[in-house]
């Protein structure tokens, strides 16, 4: 893979290594149109491959997911490259930590698996805003993935500092890099733009020269807009599709070469409120098994899924606002813990038909932990801690801006007006063309009265004196991620309405709700009387030790209502247990101190707490609890509708 310096050996065995080592000049993976197949260093060649996201997983377990999926039989691994989770802002770049693209790429080599690089500019992946930087939205009339100069000027910045780094890592350049592909379903998009695919294409190989083959994926109703002229086209398809059918329409557009499914689906996604997906064992080895007997190259979606940490996770637009939920465990043959499951060894059977398994077993299931229950104490509720939580100040505007024009990319932003008269009948209080995106927590003088929330509930009813404070919290749920989906601005999109009377004048804090808990907590610089029944957005949090051997553990909240939650400051993600189908949040090990040393847990609960305020960690997840198995949000009829159907498309 990537070239090591050889070890000292007898200067008699050096001659003879070197001719059996391939040299970086005639490495090459190419085409063979007249042969319907790959060529690996001039051999016929068929990858076996899996998706693995670097970015849902932490770099300290990026070694064990690789070490198993080459145990599995794979020889390549497929993954995305998010630019918004390295680029934070214009011009300013991450990639240190577990955003170190190049030591995956290393830890990939050293697992001896090629790499099949999907750089976007867009991803989708159930990842916010389909991998594109919310900064982007600055400029509010951009239109995204097309030839706008303004989003081309921006891809051609990104693309010329990320290009460049991979370069070295290009399989004919001696590295492991066998292919990449150039956008992202493209065809899914309905802009069909191609001068924006022709301007993609023309940069790739400007940066990273001739030899490199570039690809397209697209879904069988995508090729058409998707697909472009010297690129190679592939496509994806789960075991539920017409398999001959779609391989028949992808020769339309590539008639010679490879057969290539580059997303074959062993599960799918969650959505809150929907049922956990699962895609059975049969269906899935049937389906790989029969495109390995006609010698296609497959690349499996997802082998190994992780999880959505901290605000990362995208949502998705069939009917209504579907955000996707904290983990992304997608039924995946290695489950979100990183163990083997009953899926994983039926396919290595099947793999192991058509090539040359590696020797040894799988390592077995990571040991797990249980503990408690935790009993959590009051911190405080979110409002006392606003000086700490934006330090800065609030920015005023007569008319309420998105999180966009405060530069807040994810998380809360906390709206505050003042009534100009006094409402002493329960009055409508509502924001108009579906508005809020995507929840809202409405507080009076403190008190909370209620939750807006995008398509599913748009009113609520409030009194109050003149000068009354009226706090709105909005979250961010996630931005949309796949297809011909418009901006997603968040926040509060249009000025919210009291009765008749337009709301103006409005302070925004922008709320650093992370450093807050990591920072600020631990010096516990506030000491405040509490509520007795608190309600609305409130902290928690608790202290603990491991006093046994520590291990992988979910986090169980039961009774809590929805908010996110921190282990040691690290923002473990969202929890909705009211809604489901999630009803607990994977803990890697790493994350938790071994025996001797204090754990803190912090929550932030956004509605209401249990009466008894505790927390479990448990030793399995529960990912299957949806308490409405079709969501519909009953406090409003006026949304009421019958739910839309899950449809197998898009990555």
């Amino acid at each position: 893979m990537a070239p090591k310096k050889p070890p000292c050996l007898p200067s008699l065995l050096l001659p003879l290594l070197t001719l059996l080592l391939p040299q970086a000049d005639t490495r090459s993976f190419v085409v063979d149109r007249d042969n319907d197949r790959f060529l690996l260093d001039g051999v016929p060649f068929r990858y076996v491959s899996g998706s693995l996201h670097y970015f849902r997983v932490p770099r300290v377990l990026w070694a064990d997911r690789l070490f198993k999926m080459r145990m599995s039989g794979l020889n390549a691994v497929q993954f995305y490259v998010p630019w918004n989770y390295h680029e934070p802002e214009p011009g300013v770049y991450n990639f240190h930590g577990s955003r170190d693209l190049i030591a995956f790429l290393n830890e990939a080599a050293i697992a001896n698996l090629l790499v099949i690089l999907r750089p976007g500019p867009y991803i989708c992946a159930e990842w916010d805003m389909g991998g594109l930087p919310a900064w982007l939205l600055r400029k509010p009339k951009i239109h995204l993935r097309t030839s706008d100069p303004d989003f081309l000027a921006a891809v051609d910045s990104w693309f010329k500092v990320l290009l460049p780094k991979i370069h070295p890592w290009l399989y004919h350049n001696g590295g492991n890099i066998i292919s990449i592909q150039v956008e992202n379903e493209y065809g899914s998009y309905r802009a069909c733009d191609f001068n924006y695919m022709r301007h993609l294409a023309g940069l790739f190989r400007a940066i990273l020269g001739d030899e490199i083959l570039l690809f397209t994926t697209d879904g069988p109703e995508g090729l058409k807009c998707g697909s472009l002229e010297g690129l190679y086209t592939t496509v994806d398809f789960g075991p539920a599709d017409n398999m001959t059918k779609i391989f028949t329409l992808l020769r339309n557009y590539e008639p010679h070469g490879p057969l290539v499914n580059s997303e074959y689906y062993t599960g799918w996604l969650d959505y809150w409120g929907q049922n956990h997906s699962t895609r059975s064992v049969h269906s899935v080895t049937n389906g790989l098994e029969n495109m390995l007997k006609l010698g296609a190259s497959v690349n499996m979606y997802m082998f190994h899924g992780g999880t959505n940490f901290g605000y990362w996770n995208g949502a998705d637009e069939k009917g209504r606002f579907l955000p996707i939920t904290t983990s992304y465990d997608y039924d995946a043959p290695i489950s979100e813990a990183g163990d083997p499951t009953p899926k994983l060894f039926a396919l290595r059977d099947v793999i192991s038909k058509f090539q040359e398994i590696p020797l040894g077993p799988l390592p077995p299931p990571s040991p797990k932990m249980m503990l408690g229950p935790l009993t959590l104490h009051l911190d405080g509720d979110l409002l006392a801690f606003l000086n700490y939580l934006c330090p800065q100040g609030p920015i005023y505007s007569i008319l309420p801006m998105t999180f966009e024009a405060v530069k807040q990319d994810h998380g809360f932003v906390l709206y505050r007006t003042y009534l100009s008269n006094t409402v002493s009948e329960p009055t409508r209080f509502w924001v108009p063309n579906n508005g809020v995106h995507d929840r809202a927590y409405v507080m009076v003088d403190g008190v909370f009265h209620g939750v807006l929330e995008r398509n599913m509930k748009h009113k609520l009813f409030l009194t109050g004196q003149v000068g009354a404070k009226l706090d709105v919290l909005l979250e961010s749920m996630g931005r949309l991620s796949f297809g011909s989906n418009t901006s997603d601005f968040k926040g509060l999109i249009e000025p919210p309405v009291l009765g008749q009377t337009i709301l103006t004048r409005w302070l925004m804090f922008p709320l650093k709700v992370d450093k807050l808990v990591k920072w600020w907590f631990p010096l516990q610089l506030l000491k405040r009387s509490h509520p007795q029944t608190p309600s609305g957005p409130t902290f928690y949090s608790t202290m603990f030790a491991i006093l046994g051997s520590s291990g992988d553990t979910f986090l169980y909240l039961p009774g809590w209502t929805k908010g996110q939650v921190w282990i040691n400051g690290f923002n473990l993600g969202r929890y909705w247990t009211k809604r489901g189908p999630q009803q607990t949040l994977y803990v890697p090990r790493p994350l938790l101190y071994p025996r001797g040393a204090l754990n803190k847990i912090t929550l932030l609960e956004l509605e209401n707490a249990p009466p008894q305020p505790q927390v479990q960690f448990l030793d399995r997840p529960i990912l299957n609890s949806t308490l409405h198995r079709t969501y519909v949000y009953s406090l409003s009829a006026e949304v009421q509708s019958d739910p839309e159907p899950m449809q197998l498309s898009g990555h």
